[in-house]
């Protein structure tokens, strides 16, 4: 009978698609046991936005998540999402605050490290890929999966060879925006374990309403493992239901190894915790809606919703399809970056400032650049003399690393953050969030000095 596995995302991706990762430990705690016995080859439940959250939102301290959950996880792998040299934060950080935090994170109880990097540039993997493997953790290397005229499946296959060639243990396919259409996922999936030997993991969203679709054409052409979300926070913007997919695959003549009682129950327990989060007004009706202008601009669904938040703000969701119209013509001009985090951001706040300024990057923000710069490192696509003009005038373009421009950072950050800082987590967590972590040890500092949460609203990270 044929295989095929599942990690679980309601943890981290599953709930930072539908709810922006507000989701508290408390509310995951109870039902831990139960989702270590439903035979899920993962759980996905830190990295990503996660880390952010529980400082800016939460008052939570992320390390001791992580602890938390895997004193409660004894025998199912748990799974992060890192972004390279970006970490879990939106920029690149130097080889020893990349090396520090990767070891931290297995010691403190990852299993899997999925490594991806925005602009599919192996180069900003080297580091991660070396310390997770130096640390006994799973490197899991993710291909950044996007449509254009040079994201084809020859380019993918190559890039899936380049990332075991550096040691990757295993390979996901990263389809962030739903874009992945089930021959082409078929297609690729196949091509890739041809090409290499090494166990082979989908990840898509349900944002534009052909993931079921994907799922079971990549399962028949030998993908070993698939990402799906609990019922409860699955669908729309987040991945398709656990149980759907399990029951539909399983009647395919897949075993999946999940004991269906026991995935029933954890939907049960996250019932109620959904239907807290729409009475508070944080999970939004919009999120769980099909959006197939996704398959159309090739715009993540949280990409969609940030856009539509920004331009209400400003009273002026009438430019809403105008933006929508420049998102794919600023990803051209820009070599075609996947639109993950943090370039769907960037992408997105370029296209945005374009059509209400009324002239094509008239404003530009520091952070696109950068990228032109090649400060993020190498775009898929060359980007043209001409805009780089209009971008940077005659500023000069790296063509190294970006890290390599970096020295060494922890011994500074040590320094600035002695006065609350008592582990290296600390240190770290002060590296990648600075104020917030700063403004978080402080408060722990004083059992007596009770901070409200904040409650200001956040663009969702797309990834």
């Amino acid at each position: 009978m044929k295989k095929i596995q599942f990690t679980e995302t309601v943890l981290r991706d599953g709930q930072q698609s539908l709810i922006a990762t507000r989701m508290p430990t408390s509310d995951m705690l109870p039902i831990l046991k139960t989702m270590d016995q439903a035979g899920y080859h993962a759980l996905e439940m830190w990295g990503g936005a996660t880390f952010d959250a529980c400082l800016r939102f939460l008052n939570e301290d992320p390390w001791e998540r992580l602890r938390a959950i895997r004193k409660e996880v004894k025998n199912t792998k748990l799974q992060m999402l890192l972004r390279g040299q970006n970490l879990l934060g939106y920029k690149n950080y130097a080889d020893d605050v990349v090396a520090d935090f990767v070891t931290k994170s297995v010691e403190n109880g990852i299993d899997i490290l999925r490594l991806f990097d925005a602009l599919n540039d192996v180069r900003n993997l080297e580091t991660a890929i070396r310390a997770t493997k130096a640390a006994g953790g799973h490197c899991q290397t993710a291909i950044s999966y996007t449509t254009s005229q040079i994201h084809t499946v020859d380019y993918f296959v190559d890039l899936a060879n380049k990332m075991a060639n550096l040691g990757a243990d295993s390979i996901c396919i990263k389809d962030m925006a739903g874009v992945l259409t089930p021959q082409t996922g078929y297609e690729l999936v196949s091509r890739i374990k041809d090409a290499v030997d090494l166990p082979l993991e989908v990840h898509t969203h349900a944002t534009s309403g052909i993931a079921e679709m994907t799922y079971l054409k990549v399962a028949e052409a030998g993908a070993d493992i698939i990402d799906t979300a609990i019922s409860s926070f699955a669908g729309g913007t987040s991945q398709p239901a656990t149980e759907s997919v399990a029951i539909a695959l399983e009647d395919c003549g897949f075993a999946t190894g999940l004991d269906l009682q026991k995935v029933a129950e954890i939907a049960e327990h996250f019932n109620p915790v959904r239907d807290r989060f729409r009475e508070e007004g944080l999970l939004n009706p919009k999120v769980k809606d099909i959006e197939p202008k996704t398959l159309i601009y090739q715009v993540p669904g949280g990409m969609l919703s940030n856009l539509l938040s920004q331009l209400t703000e400003q009273g002026l969701q009438d430019k809403y399809e105008e933006v929508l119209a420049e998102v794919p013509k600023v990803r051209a001009d820009l070599g075609y970056p996947p639109l993950v985090t943090p370039l769907s951001q960037m992408v997105g706040t370029q296209a945005l400032m374009n059509v209400i300024s009324g002239e094509r990057y008239k404003l530009v923000p520091s952070e696109i650049k950068d990228y032109v710069k090649g400060l993020y490192g190498q775009s898929p696509a060359p980007i043209t003399d001409e805009i780089k003009e209009t971008i940077i005038g005659d500023a000069e373009v790296i063509t190294v690393r970006p890290a390599d421009l970096l020295a060494p950072q922890l011994p500074t950050f040590l320094e600035e953050i002695a006065e609350y800082a008592k582990s290296e987590e600390d240190v770290l967590m002060y590296a990648l969030f600075p104020q917030q972590a700063q403004d978080f040890l402080g408060r722990r500092e004083d059992p007596f000095y009770d901070v409200p949460v904040q409650t200001v609203s956040v663009r969702i990270a797309v990834d």
